[in-house]
């Protein structure tokens, strides 16, 4: 302040002159500095008078725009992919479902054929699937172009059912499998036992360990072979006896040897299979089939008698009926829903052997488990049930 004024004095002034000059203008200088922090401070106690503080008993309220993006958050749905490609409508299942927090649930449904997968482990979403056309309409909610037409839609899964097999004679879903694994998306039953599933010795590797440990008067499974290939084929057990190669379904891939004789044949056809595996046991002549049923806490126990004449008796025309479930039908089951971490889905299925009247446990079967016509729409209601407890404590 005044520093202009003191450069610019003209030279032809006195010096007594310029003294008292350069002596008014210092004053003014120093009066000025001694005023600044006065000022200063008048101006802060000025704002800060002008602005009303925050109470430390009533939090700082969210603005109206906040409050509308939060609501908006809240409304967007949960996106729940299903792998079944059979005539169940998932969408009309969970129709009226909500999450517990009012959140909606937007259903795709789909078959392993119909989908695309890829993921990483940088982005925020993780995991993209594109879906195609398929003959069920693709959710409103997820079907941003609003064409009803659309050839594909593509989705961010947060939780997946999967009713369908990933592994079989004519497809290899594996590859899709992997990607859901990857990114880690919550599923029932879960990935991990659905991958287990897919080879069937692993499985009963888990049915031989149940036996070793209560026994195979509780656990009465079936006296079992593995060999590697043909070359590895050496059945010391008895005869007529049952093969099945490789990880295959519903009587594929079956045969009953007669004999040592029989089985030289085979050996030689399994050759020929480029170096697939094969379970061997001895042959049981079955009265009926027994199937015994868990969704969550849910049991059923089925008897199934074939009308067909096949010594497969799990196929072709048969009749079933529901029995009781007693106790140990559900030990069978509980100690099965503990394979490979937990399962949520599951079937174990046994033969009632027609000579000796004794019951043996054949094999397990997992998410995939086929459900009885008469109970069907019931039984997929525990399903969708058990479904909502699950995302329900992921996500709320």
């Amino acid at each position: 302040h005044g520093g202009s004024g003191i450069f610019s004095t003209p030279n032809t002034q006195s010096p007594s002159t310029a003294m008292d000059n350069l002596g008014k203008a210092g004053k003014k200088v120093l009066n000025a500095i001694a005023q600044t922090p006065k000022a200063i401070q008048t101006q802060v106690a000025q704002v800060t008078q002008s602005t009303t503080p925050l109470s430390p008993s009533k939090p700082a309220q969210p603005s109206s725009t906040q409050g509308s993006s939060s609501s908006q958050s809240a409304a967007k749905p949960i996106t729940l992919l299903v792998i079944q490609s059979d005539d169940y409508d998932w969408q009309a299942i969970f129709q009226t479902s909500k999450l517990a927090d009012g959140r909606p649930i937007a259903v795709v449904q789909c078959g392993w054929e119909d989908i695309l997968v890829n993921a990483d482990a940088y982005s925020r979403h993780r995991i993209s699937v594109t879906i195609r056309k398929n003959k069920r309409p693709f959710p409103a909610s997820l079907n941003k172009s609003g064409n009803v037409s659309a050839l594909s839609i593509t989705i961010k899964p947060d939780f997946c059912l999967i009713r369908n097999e990933v592994y079989m004679p004519h497809a290899d879903y594996r590859n899709l499998l992997y990607g859901l694994m990857f990114a880690g998306v919550p599923s029932v039953n879960s990935l991990q036992s659905i991958y287990m599933f897919c080879e069937r010795p692993i499985v009963q590797g888990e049915l031989n360990r149940v036996a070793r440990e209560l026994g195979r008067d509780m656990f009465p499974i079936v006296e079992q072979s593995y060999f590697n290939n043909h070359s590895a084929l050496m059945y010391g057990n008895s005869f007529p006896a049952v093969v099945k190669i490789g990880a295959a379904h519903a009587g594929v891939g079956k045969m009953r040897i007669i004999d040592h004789h029989h089985m030289e044949d085979f050996r030689s056809v399994l050759a020929m299979t480029e170096g697939k595996y094969c379970t061997v046991e001895p042959f049981l002549d079955g009265e009926f089939d027994l199937r015994i049923q868990k969704i969550g806490q849910h049991y059923r126990a089925f008897k199934r008698m074939s009308l067909s004449g096949t010594w497969k008796t799990n196929t072709g025309s048969s009749h079933l009926e529901q029995i009781p479930c007693t106790e140990k039908y559900q030990i069978w089951a509980d100690k099965a829903s503990q394979f490979f971490g937990g399962l949520d889905i599951l079937t174990v299925d046994a033969l009632h052997c027609r000579d000796s009247g004794q019951e043996r446990i054949l094999e397990v079967n997992g998410t995939s488990s086929g459900l009885a016509p008469d109970f069907a729409d019931e039984d997929n209601v525990h399903i969708r049930e058990l479904v909502l407890e699950k995302m329900n404590l992921l996500f709320c």
